[in-house]
């Protein structure tokens, strides 16, 4: 149980409505938002509520979904300028999905510290998978990617395009999507997607 005057001095920080409003702004529902973290809706619904402050573990699980850091939840300073550097030994490697089987691509976040993004920005590896099996999946927004090794066949909608070194390319990501390496040495892309 927490003292009156630790609820008074977490309250000031207004922890759930900054989870409410990250969790609204990528337009994701609670139970969404629990597949992701682990966490049961209900606990999220009473930490956005103010029923319950989560421990520094659960907010750092809540933060990796939306790509901040720890502070955005402690700062008062709502209003400051987006700067943020991950250096390559910070990065953690994760799945496409969860369940690890079929998976087109393993991503690392490049630009996590940085409060507030306009973008995502992601170094992303992808797998060989028997053609047929890349996962098709769409999001809102943009999407730009250039290959930094290999040869990477992605699908959009009905049309299939191969990307060799150096190739880019941007498309409307609300189309369903996938990624499949189509080379036998490894493939790699920078990829950027805007909400």
């Amino acid at each position: 149980m927490l003292s009156d005057t630790l609820r008074k001095e977490l309250r000031q920080y207004a922890i759930g409505e900054k989870v409410r409003i990250l969790r609204l702004g990528k337009k994701m529902g609670l139970v969404e938002l629990g597949r992701h973290t682990g966490l049961s809706a209900a606990m999220l619904s009473k930490i956005e509520r103010g029923k319950l402050f989560p421990t520094l573990p659960t907010l750092a699980r809540i933060a990796l979904v939306f790509s901040v850091g720890l502070e955005y939840f402690f700062s008062e300073d709502q209003k400051r300028h987006a700067l943020g550097i991950v250096r390559r030994r910070e990065r953690k490697r994760f799945p496409e999905h969860s369940g690890g089987k079929d998976v087109s691509f393993f991503f690392e976040s490049l630009d996590f510290a940085a409060v507030e993004r306009k973008l995502n920005a992601y170094h992303a590896e992808f797998q060989v998978l028997p053609a047929g099996r890349a996962r098709m999946h769409h999001h809102d927004g943009v999407e730009f990617l250039s290959v930094l090794r290999g040869k990477l066949e992605m699908k959009i909608a009905a049309e299939t395009h191969v990307l060799e070194l150096g190739d880019s390319i941007y498309f409307d990501s609300s189309q369903p999507h996938s990624y499949r390496r189509a080379s036998k040495t490894p493939c790699s892309a920078i990829v950027v997607t805007v909400p």
